[in-house]
């Protein structure tokens, strides 16, 4: 264990960091490996590139496409507006010209900057914003100051990527009175044909009025291909002086817009005729509000901006007003996953998201209630009863694993981890119409299913049969210890849901709740399946049963569990296990493992240069979601010592590693309460 942490340690010199503060991480390296962050605003998602003026990809939330040949729904890549091409005395910008690079991300106002010179001519900042007040637009400040006479222009593109199909780019002058609005617009269907996407774009000038000296640039249509709409200016800066303007664009399609066209163009005309101030004005209020629900640790700056950054993706990749849910990688990637919607989100991001923000917590679970019929007829069409939600969901609510895979069809705690998130907001929220409209169809469906899905034993107890379990690498097992203790806790919750609401609960819930097994090896061990002979898990199954589900709650029996199963996690699985285990050393009172599995949680899967996490230690798909929610559960629910009971949030013996001087978490709950932890 020794050797494990000092690797920890070694890897995490390997960020360069401000040192400023918790709320900004800095970059000098822009060589390669680097892994981008994504500038998201819950709708659209923004991953940036170390080159000047570029992003890597645009992302829509919700928005999928199907493979006919696959056969399976793909989160939709979406046309690319964050693009500049910039040139300076004729000379294009690029990261070879250029010197004292650096990039930071500001996560208290969710900003994108890229500081750099070029040849001693120019000081230039670049800043991205996926605009929360306006989700469906981004917004690309720059800013050039002349350190001698320079001339100057400025491409701005629409970049359809080239899978798309029935490209067409167009540009306007829209007029109303004496206003002018100039619009390049760009429209295509997505890959597959599901939906059509417009985007439409223009510059935004600031401190540029209509004198002599400092007139607004007359404006260039050109359209390089028929994946590339541009819009272009020239403009001479005098030695000392600065120009500053904005590129914006907005994303519409049809699976939010009848009429995604003219949207889109109105979104672009609302940002062209209101000030920076106010747009962005409103974006970092937002973003203020947001940051209500905060972690604030003291002394370990390192594992400052790492929560933050974890809390700051989960915040950007949600919206409390959409009922959408939050994909493993969110808004930074299509692949892997195809943005399909797991077990992620109720089990790992939900419990922070729920201490912290309930908004964005009441969309996730919307998100499962809205799609409960597809669910139902699911249950139906593999011979069960209730709802059976599917273990990769999109738009539709209808299984979207890839039929290969033995997840589809087996992997059933999804349905019991989906009842649990619905009782947990209602304990927090103790919102009485949303159980009565919304919660409980959703819990008893759930229940009903499981009282579907056991199999009677000669002893009078239940067998859950022919699973995969949250321990992937064992399939088709008999009494998975995790799909069995889920399906405990969902079929109990479900019962106090119905005598909250005065509805007599279905008795065979109780009943079966009261004796599915959950088997042990002669030691007392709890076994991982039936047939388990001690082989390497992907990650924790039987340790969940100790936390969240507390039906392990033995103080010998928790420390026995850990002491069997951390050593057989594999190296290749995802880091959300070590959190689990994180969380149940700290709640016995042991901070020294409890912070080394911390760290060992997600240091191994940062990536350069700012620290964004990949599933796995040896992958560098980012930004990995899950793993966000498995480290901040580590620091609210283990060293914060909170927990979600009947009564709501409490706490209960908190505890401090050695390495932190205090820990605050803030906004807690409706009330937002603040708990203090301190030496």
């Amino acid at each position: 264990m020794k050797q494990i942490f000092n690797v920890v340690l070694l890897l995490l010199s390997a960020f360069v960091y401000a040192q400023n503060d918790g709320w900004h991480i800095t970059t000098q390296n822009n060589e390669d490996p680097y892994t981008g962050i994504a500038m998201s605003n819950g709708r659209i998602g923004i991953l940036t590139s170390a080159e000047p003026f570029k992003i890597k990809h645009t992302v829509l939330n919700n928005v999928y496409d199907v493979d006919p040949v696959l056969k399976v729904s793909q989160i939709v890549h979406g046309m690319d507006f964050g693009n500049l091409d910039v040139f300076i005395d004729g000379e294009q910008v690029t990261s070879e010209n250029i010197v004292n690079w650096s990039q930071t991300i500001d996560m208290k106002e969710a900003a994108f900057t890229t500081h750099f010179d070029f040849k001693g001519k120019a000081k230039i900042s670049c800043t991205i914003y996926a605009l929360r007040n306006l989700q469906y637009t981004g917004y690309i400040d720059v800013k050039i100051s002349a350190l001698e006479d320079i001339y100057l222009k400025v491409i701005g593109k629409i970049t359809t990527p080239k899978q798309y199909q029935d490209p067409q780019n167009t540009y306007e002058v829209l007029r109303d009175v004496e206003t002018t609005m100039p619009i390049l617009q760009s429209i295509a269907k997505t890959p597959f044909g599901k939906h059509v996407v417009a985007t439409s774009g223009t510059f935004v000038w600031h401190h540029i009025n209509s004198s002599r000296e400092q007139q607004r640039p007359e404006l260039t249509h050109k359209v390089a291909s028929p994946y590339e709409n541009t819009l272009s200016f020239e403009y001479e800066i005098k030695k000392t002086k600065n120009l500053e303007f904005a590129w914006t664009g907005a994303e519409c399609t049809t699976a939010n817009f009848s009429d995604p066209k003219s949207e889109s163009e109105r979104m672009v005309i609302f940002n062209l005729l209101n000030s920076r101030e106010v747009l962005l004005g409103g974006h970092k209020a937002l973003w203020e509000k947001l940051w209500e629900g905060d972690i604030l640790i003291e002394g370990d700056l390192k594992s400052q901006q790492d929560v933050r950054l974890a809390l700051y993706h989960l915040y950007a990749f949600g919206r409390g007003d959409s009922d959408l849910s939050i994909a493993p990688m969110g808004l930074s990637l299509q692949v892997p996953y195809n943005g399909h919607i797991f077990w992620d989100t109720e089990l790992w991001m939900f419990p922070p998201l729920l201490l912290l923000n309930q908004d964005i917590a009441r969309s996730l679970v919307n998100y499962r209630s809205d799609r409960l019929e597809p669910a139902k007829e699911r249950a139906v069409n593999y011979g069960f009863k209730g709802a059976m939600f599917p273990w990769e969901s999109d738009d539709t609510g209808e299984e979207a694993t890839p039929p290969f895979a033995l997840t589809g069809p087996f992997e059933h705690h999804i349905t019991a981890d989906i009842g649990i998130a619905f009782w947990n907001y209602f304990r927090v929220t103790k919102n009485i119409k949303w159980l009565e409209d919304k919660g409980y169809p959703v819990m008893k469906a759930v229940a009903d299913f499981w009282v579907s899905r056991v199999s009677k034993n000669d002893d009078g107890s239940y067998s859950i049969n022919n699973v995969v379990g949250a321990n992937e690498f064992a399939p088709n097992v008999n009494d998975n210890a995790f799909t069995n203790g889920a399906a405990i806790t969902a079929l109990n919750f479900a019962t106090r849901a119905a005598k909250e609401l005065g509805i007599i609960p279905n008795a065979e819930w109780e009943q079966v709740a009261n004796t599915i097994r959950i088997l042990k090896f002669p030691d007392g061990v709890t076994k991982e399946h039936a047939d388990y002979d001690g082989e390497r898990i992907k990650q924790a199954d039987v340790n969940l049963l100790a936390y969240p589900l507390n039906i392990i709650n033995k103080e010998e029996t928790i420390l026995k569990d850990l002491q069997y199963y951390e050593p057989k996690l594999a190296r290749e699985g995802p880091a959300m296990g070590k959190s689990i285990f994180a969380v149940l050393y700290a709640r016995q009172g042991d901070a020294d493992n409890a912070f080394r599995l911390f760290k060992e949680s997600y240091v191994p899967n940062q990536q350069k240069p700012f620290g964004a996490l990949s599933e796995t230690a040896t992958a560098n798909h980012s930004y990995f979601a899950t793993g966000a929610g498995g480290m901040l559960q580590t620091v609210l629910f283990g060293f914060g010592g909170l927990e979600i009971s009947e009564e709501g949030i409490t706490q209960k013996n908190p505890i401090l590693p050695k390495q932190w001087k205090s820990l605050t978490l803030k906004g807690i709950g409706l009330d937002k309460k603040t708990y203090k932890i301190e030496r």
